[in-house]
């Protein structure tokens, strides 16, 4: 039965940047995100006989063909466990930028992720809705759980899975600031491989991320902001260090990511708990309490406009539509 299926977006604190498998999208460590309740994606499946291939409307607009690989890699495998035979239609409405560094893809693939499974009539645990999500993309397997959850990389397309951390029913929230919501020139694919190839930096990332990952579980585990957000920082500057070894050299910063990291630095010196984080696209997002969130928001737009601000909360798993 079609149902329209809500998933929101996650950011990574601990990055997942590289792939030991490209085609099963087994990543080369684990990652570890919030969920966060402001950016999500309502999409709803129908198979129809009628059809005579996959369709995708997005934001009310049918998508191109070259548009629906990640899309039918997600129905395919759907179809293959329920035994239908059937094209689909998607109806997908983003609450995201797409492909700006917003997560757009993690939650528009866990979104697809459901819907496909509630309409084809499957069961799925949490676990195989991550494992389904995953081949979609990697970083969808985290947005079937709210709170913390971490991916485990695994070695297979059977132990690669996200599991959930903590809840964050705690102090802690998240700004965005919004410096460019166009679409990316080099995007995550793409990024992660030329990264992996050719960075010289790529091994120094690897070997410090089991240490990083440690810490910031226990900072999670104490309900430390001052911990979560320096391991936060530290390790999204070192992800981003290794895409200018890469061969060509590239950044997914602008000249308004770094005004941000230093608005944000500024906030900080003046005893505020602010830490920023960047995902594979130039927005920058300030990890904080949610108690201090309107305050830094105040300091923030004397940098930007407000209405490149947007505040956020830990957000929920993925659920159906209620209407």
């Amino acid at each position: 039965m079609s149902k329209w299926v809500r998933a929101h977006t996650n950011i990574a604190l601990i990055k997942y940047w590289g792939k030991e498998n490209e085609e099963l999208i087994i990543p080369k460590n684990n990652s570890l995100s919030l969920t966060l309740d402001a950016f999500y994606t309502d999409t709803k499946v129908t198979f129809d006989a009628t059809l005579t291939e996959d369709q995708l409307v997005l934001d009310g607009e049918q998508q191109a063909s070259g548009v629906l690989k990640k899309v039918s890699t997600v129905l395919d495998l759907v179809r293959e466990q329920a035994g239908i035979k059937t094209f689909a239609r998607v109806e997908s409405i983003n609450y995201v930028p797409t492909a700006a560094g917003l997560a757009s893809s993690a939650s528009g693939l866990a979104a697809l992720a459901g819907a496909a499974s509630e309409a084809a009539g499957l069961t799925l645990s949490k676990k195989d809705l991550s494992r389904l999500a995953r081949h979609g993309s990697g970083s969808a397997s985290r947005s079937i759980f709210g709170g913390f959850a971490e991916w485990e990389k695994g070695t297979n397309d059977e132990d690669s899975f996200a599991t959930p951390v903590d809840d964050a029913s705690w102090d802690i929230g998240m700004l965005f600031i919004i410096v460019k919501d166009a679409q990316k020139d080099v995007s995550s694919r793409d990024g992660m491989r030329r990264t992996v190839e050719t960075s010289p930096f790529y091994a120094g990332w690897l070997n410090t991320l089991d240490q990083d990952l440690s810490d910031m579980k226990q900072a999670i585990k104490e309900r430390s902001i001052k911990k979560v957000g320096t391991i936060a920082e530290r390790n999204a500057l070192k992800m981003h260090a290794t895409t200018l070894g890469a061969n060509p050299p590239f950044t997914y910063w602008s000249a308004d990511s770094m005004k941000a990291m230093d608005a944000v630095r500024s906030i900080r010196k003046e005893g505020y708990d602010a830490y920023f984080t960047m995902d594979a696209g130039p927005n920058v997002k300030v990890i904080c309490r949610q108690t201090d969130m309107s305050a830094i928001k105040e300091q923030l737009i004397t940098y930007f406009d407000e209405e490149q601000i947007i505040s956020a909360k830990p957000g929920p798993g993925i659920h159906v539509r209620e209407n």
